[in-house]
């Protein structure tokens, strides 16, 4: 797991490949087996592949949506908010897993943050999306992992670059 998070850095530029299906059905899995308080899973995973949607998506925002332009696989991470007043902490544990999960098949990802975004003046990002894929309003969403070939190669940080300072013990 470490040499996973040593590769992982964020890619926002994609090949023009599918994703196999195995690999898919992999991550779905990964989205599945996460965590999330008392075990109540109030998250939704919309995995869409569709080229002119994933387009539609990479309009939820002005800024910081373009990586779902070349994208073969954008996931939507959402959750009931009736369910757990957890749901934004379980659906970043599930936006992160996917990110790995990824990373460990030889696909790049970007975490696309949407809750607390704006797509236009009078429109959120989360509004945006709702109206676009059907979500019920009570459904809220955190995040889009954007997923693909990567079209660029990026080498992880080496450890003597890490803000080690950033490391207490036993007290702050």
């Amino acid at each position: 797991m470490i040499e996973i998070l040593r590769q992982r850095r964020t890619i926002r530029k994609y090949l023009p490949e599918k994703i196999e299906p195995e690999k898919i059905r992999i991550l779905q899995e990964a989205a599945l087996r996460s965590p999330s308080s008392k075990n109540i899973n109030p998250w939704k995973f919309l995995f869409v592949d569709e080229e002119p949607l994933i387009g539609k998506l990479a309009l939820c925002k002005p800024h910081g949506a373009k990586p779902l332009e070349s994208a073969a696989l954008a996931v939507v991470v959402c959750a009931d908010e009736t369910l757990n007043d957890t749901w934004v902490e379980d659906c970043s544990i599930a936006s992160i897993l996917l990110q790995l999960t990824a990373q460990s098949l030889g696909l790049g990802s970007c975490w696309i943050q949407v809750r607390n975004r704006q797509q236009t003046e009078s429109c959120t990002a989360e509004e945006y999306l709702q109206q676009l894929l059907g979500i019920p309003a009570h459904f809220r969403v955190l995040s889009i992992i954007s997923v693909g070939y990567p079209a660029q190669q990026r080498t992880g940080r080496p450890a003597e670059e890490l803000e080690w300072e950033k490391i207490s013990t036993n007290r702050f």
